[in-house]
């Protein structure tokens, strides 16, 4: 196998294809039910006659279920749908709150699949309404589809300025109901997640408090890899592809049916949304329209979310640049868990994050934000847990002791082709190495890298390289704790890592890994700790890590 040239780097670390078509896009004869039709345990809603969960089993209980439509705030034709639910015995002439998730997630035949027989509002989010006891409360719930999905027309958009329409003219629609207070918060997960940090940006009026649990702080370093695309780059507009051509259900609501089938008469639509997350170059207008993160300055609506740094799905890239440059309150849980609600449990019944109080802090916030209610309970501005299981208060993340500059010194590799592991240094002469590593002295206390580690290099050659720091213990047992992948598209490239928080031992090492690559990187196995254990010797100290502070 022919070699590529020798690439050298010397480092500082510092603290669907475009012929996707229409997919199950099938939608029921027209003439099955019209608006307002009955049919027992089937009543569908309309925007003037409500359905209890007598009349339709879907709708929560102790809630009332209308439908509406609006157009989006872009001046463009493009109508949205909602699905509003109202305390079920709110007398007429009340104002309430509003709680607004506006998803890709709502149609009302399933969320990824068409999984409902009959019409009626999502489930997305029943654990928030029962965990919270939301109606009860005193609030309403609006859930809004965004452009391309469920009842709402237009090209899905992936959080761009379409879709940023769409959240703005969500907020607006919301607060001027004639049963709403005017305080409009967000809500969601992933998506729905990413589409609050939409709405703080869109710096409406109304809006008063957003929780995003698990979102996308920046679209591009979600699909892409400094310059290196990532698998899901492919895999992301495929599933919303799919998604918007959900089949409908045959007692649907007319309205709804002809706003669901928009992509059967605009196949472009599907097409553009695929071709979108392939455009690699991270300054084109795609990706600065896409980053809740560069257009976070300056806004300042308070926000409550989760994140966590062992993620799978949603990765904690572009979290530091958005929290820095938003100005409002900010509270947090971040932690070393996968894609999950804070609420979410183990097959085993174990608290995913670990923390029992996700509804308490989540209804004290809006409670404290849409109702002036002060909180009966002061909870952390930042409640983290490191890798050790150990949660700590913050007032602000990250809070380090200090900050450190670590000159790692100098290394080589050659691509020597797929398949290739890290070798310690010791053991390179003689071989060939697709990797170098470079190792500190044990450290003479715990330390906690926190926040996101950047690498700084020096490079010549070509192809990719991944940059990994691992946690050794003293016997070479090791954890990869971060990682990012970079083209060697420059002679001096910046790389930051994901953001993260991890604690190393007294007497462990820290291990900075460079790896040379050919190709995509491999996927993601069953866990992150089997993912990324090792078995490293730990070569000779090449840098020294700063002892941290005491603190009290």
């Amino acid at each position: 196998m022919r070699k590529r040239p020798a690439a050298t780097a010397a480092a500082v670390l510092t603290a669907c294809a475009l012929t996707c078509g229409l997919i199950g896009a099938a939608v029921a004869a027209p003439d099955q039910v019209t608006d307002g039709g009955r049919t027992g345990r089937t009543t569908v809603a309309t925007a003037t006659d409500s359905v209890t969960h007598e009349e339709n089993e879907r709708v929560p209980e102790g809630a009332r279920w209308t439908q509406h439509y609006f157009p989006s705030s872009d001046g463009s034709k493009t109508e949205l749908h909602a699905d509003v639910l109202l305390p079920e015995k709110l007398p007429e002439g009340a104002k309430v709150p509003v709680i607004m998730s506006a998803s890709a997630y709502f149609g009302h035949s399933g969320e990824m699949e068409v999984e409902e027989e009959h019409a009626g509002p999502s489930e997305r989010f029943q654990d928030l309404l029962e965990g919270t006891d939301l109606f009860d409360k005193g609030y309403a719930f609006v859930m809004v589809d965004t452009r391309g999905f469920g009842g709402s027309t237009g090209c899905l958009d992936l959080g761009g300025p379409g879709d940023q329409a769409d959240v703005k003219a969500a907020i607006d629609w919301s607060a001027k109901q004639p049963w709403s207070t005017g305080a409009v918060g967000m809500y969601g997960k992933s998506f729905d997640a990413y589409t609050g940090l939409l709405g703080n940006n869109v710096k409406h009026d109304a809006l008063k408090a957003v929780v995003a649990q698990e979102p996308i702080w920046d679209l591009y370093q979600q699909l892409h890899s400094n310059g290196v695309p990532r698998p899901n780059s492919v895999q992301l507009p495929t599933s919303y592809n799919r998604i918007a051509g959900l089949a409908q259900l045959p007692d649907e609501d007319k309205r709804y049916r002809t706003n669901a089938a928009y992509e059967k008469k605009h196949p472009e639509c599907l097409v553009l949304n695929s071709f979108g997350p392939s455009i690699g170059d991270p300054a084109d207008p795609y990706w600065k329209d896409r980053s809740p993160a560069r257009n976070a300055k300056d806004t300042a609506t308070p926000l409550l979310f989760t994140q966590g740094t062992a993620e799978t799905n949603t990765l904690p890239v572009g979290m530091e640049e958005f929290l820095d440059n938003h100005r409002g309150p900010q509270r947090a849980w971040i932690g070393p868990w996968d894609h999950v609600r804070g609420n979410e449990r183990t097959r085993d019944g174990k608290l995913a994050m670990g923390r029992a109080t996700w509804f308490k802090e989540t209804l004290s916030f809006f409670d404290e934000h849409l109702k002036g209610i002060d909180p009966k309970i002061q909870y952390p501005n930042y409640a983290v847990q490191d890798n050790l299981g150990n949660w700590r208060a913050e007032k602000s993340w990250p809070t380090a002791n200090r900050s450190a500059n670590l000159r790692l010194g100098n290394g080589s590799y050659m691509d020597s082709g797929a398949g290739s592991q890290p070798t310690p240094p010791e053991q390179e002469a003689g071989r060939d190495a697709a990797s170098f590593i470079v190792w500190s002295g044990p450290l003479e206390t715990a330390t906690r890298v926190t926040g996101t580690p950047r690498i700084t290099m020096t490079a010549k050659g070509e192809g990719n390289v991944m940059v990994k720091l691992y946690d050794v213990d003293e016997d070479g047992n090791a954890v990869a704790f971060d990682e990012r992948v970079s083209r060697l598209d420059r002679d001096r490239l910046d790389i930051g890592l994901k953001s993260t928080d991890w604690t190393l031992r007294a007497g462990h090492r820290l291990a900075v890994e460079d790896i040379a690559t050919g190709g995509d990187r491999a996927p993601w196995l069953d866990t992150f700790t089997q993912i990324n254990a090792a078995q490293l010797k730990p070569g000779p100290a090449t840098f020294t890590v700063p002892p941290a502070r005491a603190r009290h």
